[in-house]
């Protein structure tokens, strides 16, 4: 396998167990392909299109994704030790067992995806869109979530102490439901939580 992909286009192919390690794809388009138990340790994508693929046990470890979309992929038991993804569109995606450790989420469209039941403690995600996403019984526990967009995003038991929410927008959630110890909040933030507990803010 040539060690860069350029402008490469497949539909509905299979590349299951593949050796992508150490490759760089650019601009390339993929729909409805499978890449089930592949190895991309390493790889770089950039400008790339991932649509309707499976990533199932898949090995992402320490990959780098600049610019790309895998909207609607299943990344069901992957395992994404130290991968990068950033400025990517991850809409509608699953990652029901994934290992994510260390997994480092800059900016992008997180809209949709399930991520329940994750431990992403600790991490940097200010400026993401999760609106509408799966965060439901997730280790949140000092994310910074400044300036995200959680619009309708599930986090039902999630653990959220000592997380960031300042400047995110948190539309359609009810925060009266949410165990918000230490979590930092904005004025505004704080005049809705107010609200939600029935008070008059006047």
């Amino acid at each position: 396998m040539d060690r860069r992909w350029i402008d490469a286009e497949h539909i509905d192919e299979q590349f299951a167990y593949g050796d992508f390690a150490d490759r760089e794809l650019t601009n390339c388009r993929f729909t409805s392909c499978s890449f089930h138990g592949s190895d991309f340790g390493n790889a770089l994508t950039t400008d790339c299109h991932f649509i309707s693929c499976d990533f199932g046990s898949t090995r992402l470890t320490a990959s780098r994704h600049e610019g790309s979309a895998f909207t609607n992929c299943s990344f069901r038991m992957a395992r994404m030790f130290n991968a990068e993804f950033i400025g990517c569109k991850m809409v509608g995606s699953s990652f029901v067992e994934a290992d994510l450790t260390a997994l480092a989420i800059s900016g992008g469209d997180w809209s949709f995806v399930m991520l329940r039941f994750h431990d992403l403690s600790g991490r940097n995600l200010r400026g993401v869109r999760f609106a509408e996403a799966d965060l439901g019984e997730c280790n949140l526990v000092k994310v910074d979530f400044r300036d995200a967009d959680l619009t309708r995003a599930n986090l039902q038991n999630a653990r959220l102490t000592k997380a960031d929410f300042r400047g995110a927008t948190l539309d359609g959630i009810d925060l009266s439901a949410l165990e918000l110890r230490e979590v930092r909040l904005d004025v505004s933030q704080a005049i809705l939580l107010a609200r939600a507990h029935g008070a008059v803010v006047e």
